[in-house]
């Protein structure tokens, strides 16, 4: 089962072109003009100006630049994120002095967000920002559609059975069945299978089927092994693994292993 959360979103630009600058210090700290209203995800928007910051206490000396939320809501709100900039009218780039990645709920109680200190106005009247007693605010808005809605579905899931490949070799080669080469190893004769040995020991495909080995022999004589390591290490060729050596004590144990790095070398 597979859970989805699948998200919608409109975005918008609002471009500000404010004239008469220098007749807007006189409204006083707190007093805003408002542009025009724009749609913008089935909702209506518009930026509040405050040439004097929103506030005497927290932006005294900075212009403040808010998103309103004009339309009417369905009760739920509105989720946008939304950034704030101002046009060098010089260069005419824009630069991005506010942004708010998060959305932010848009509603009755909340229907306004933006930045009370966007920029300060002794920096914003010396500026290329300020041109002909003009200033342009942009902002772009994006606004969530809808409600997030979480969907299910069922994924077909097929499992995969373990491979019995090491254990079907096992047992190839406990049975003894189609052997095609012996190992004789001090008294004691083993039987195998070359492709296997050759699929999994370069040396042993060295030895049984490059051009200079002698390719029709049936039987190799084992030396400087002991018979259990020689078992042991067709064990490991076959299946990947050590036989079980519960039978031995620790230093029998050990012993073996120690034998079976020798003659994997």
């Amino acid at each position: 089962m597979v859970s989805r959360c699948n998200l919608e979103a409109e975005h918008g630009t609002l471009v500000f072109d404010i004239a008469g600058y220098s007749l807007l210090k006189g409204l006083g700290d707190g007093k805003f003009i408002c542009s025009a209203s724009f749609a913008v995800g089935g909702h209506d928007w518009s930026i509040r100006f405050y040439p004097n910051g929103d506030s005497a206490e927290d932006s005294k000396g900075y212009v403040s630049v808010y998103l309103e939320l004009t339309s009417k809501t369905n009760g739920t709100g509105v989720m946008a994120r939304f950034d704030m900039r101002l046009l060098n009218q010089a260069t005419g780039v824009s630069k991005v002095l506010m942004t708010q990645l998060t959305p932010k709920l848009f509603e009755v109680k909340y229907s306004v967000w933006g930045i009370a200190k966007f920029k300060k106005i002794s920096e914003l009247e010396a500026s290329q920002y300020l041109q002909d007693d003009r200033i342009v605010i942009e902002c772009d808005v994006t606004v969530v559609l809808g409600t997030p809605v979480s969907t299910s579905e069922t994924v077909c899931e097929i499992q995969v059975p373990r491979s019995d490949l090491a254990d079907d070799l096992r047992k190839l080669l406990e049975a003894e069945e189609r052997t095609d080469i012996t190992f004789k190893v001090e008294e004691k004769v083993f039987h195998a299978h070359k492709f296997v040995l050759a699929m999994r020991s370069p040396v042993f495909k060295a030895e049984l089927y490059e051009p200079m080995s002698h390719k029709g022999r049936r039987g190799i004589t084992i030396e400087d092994m002991q018979p259990a390591v020689f078992k042991a290490l067709l064990h490991f060729i076959y299946t990947d693994s050590l036989p079980a050596m519960d039978d031995l004590d620790e230093d029998e144990n050990e012993g073996m292993v120690k034998h079976l790095l020798v003659a994997a070398d």
